[in-house]
């Protein structure tokens, strides 16, 4: 599944509203596409009657109700714990910097694990709910990839303006000119100068490192032929017209 997907049920939302107590229960939605296909263990739960508004309004026998939201929260971790298997569960919120209280109640994080022991799990995944949307947390590759591309488009766009600046001459090699030609009128916007000047998006593609299209090797072999053609001359002492090629 694209990680850029997404889910939304507004008859839900319309009908219940999105809380604490219900966001779990929003997630394991049966449209929603993240949701693991194994029965889990809120759902065994579920069927005994224990959820964090029950354990809120009755308690248990331990602690009786009525309880307040993180104690009702912590009661049904620990029912979740005493199950092994696939479970999901509501992290708790934590302060973000520079975020408002609205803001904070809108998001909610939820994490699929699967549980081994009361003590040992496997985190299978991370996921989170923000204004009743429900999105995947991204990968560390897709991160990766994400600052990569953006990093290759920098430096595309740098080489791109870099590139028209370049002069070469076979006797002093590689020069660069930062200033337009003396003939070049500033509001020419037409001309080929500035139409190269101006930078210009390159779109990724799949293609695999390396490799290339027959245009590209074909323009390849042009250029290592010249650059062999230029470095013979370079070297020779041929003399023409009284001058010689250095």
């Amino acid at each position: 599944m694209s990680e850029t997907a997404s889910f939304v049920d507004p008859v839900f939302l319309a009908r219940f509203g999105l809380t604490h107590i219900n966001a779990v229960d929003y997630f394991l939605h049966p449209l929603n596409p993240f949701r693991t296909k194994s029965k889990t263990s809120n759902e065994v739960l579920s069927m005994q009657g224990i959820s964090i508004g029950t354990l809120m309004a009755w308690g248990t026998g331990s602690r009786p109700g009525p309880l307040t939201l993180e104690e009702g929260e912590e009661e049904f971790s620990l029912a979740l714990s005493r199950l092994t298997g696939e479970q999901y569960e509501l992290l708790p919120l934590t302060n973000v910097e520079g975020a408002t209280h609205q803001q904070l109640a809108a998001l909610f994080t939820i994490r699929h694990v699967h549980r081994i022991s009361h003590n040992q799990i496997k985190v299978l995944g991370i996921y989170y709910i923000l204004e009743g949307v429900i999105y995947k947390s991204p990968t560390v590759r897709g991160l990766m990839k994400a600052h990569i591309a953006r990093t290759l488009d920098g430096l595309s766009d740098a080489c791109d303006a870099l590139s028209v600046c370049a002069r070469y001459d076979p006797s002093t090699g590689y020069v660069w000119k930062f200033e337009p030609p003396a003939d070049q009128e500033d509001g020419d916007e037409s001309s080929s100068y500035n139409i190269k000047k101006r930078k210009r998006r390159r779109v990724l593609d799949n293609r695999k490192p390396g490799e290339r299209t027959l245009e590209e090797e074909e323009g390849i072999r042009a250029s290592e032929a010249i650059d062999r053609i230029l470095s013979r001359l370079s070297n020779s002492d041929v003399v023409v017209k009284g001058k010689s090629i250095v």
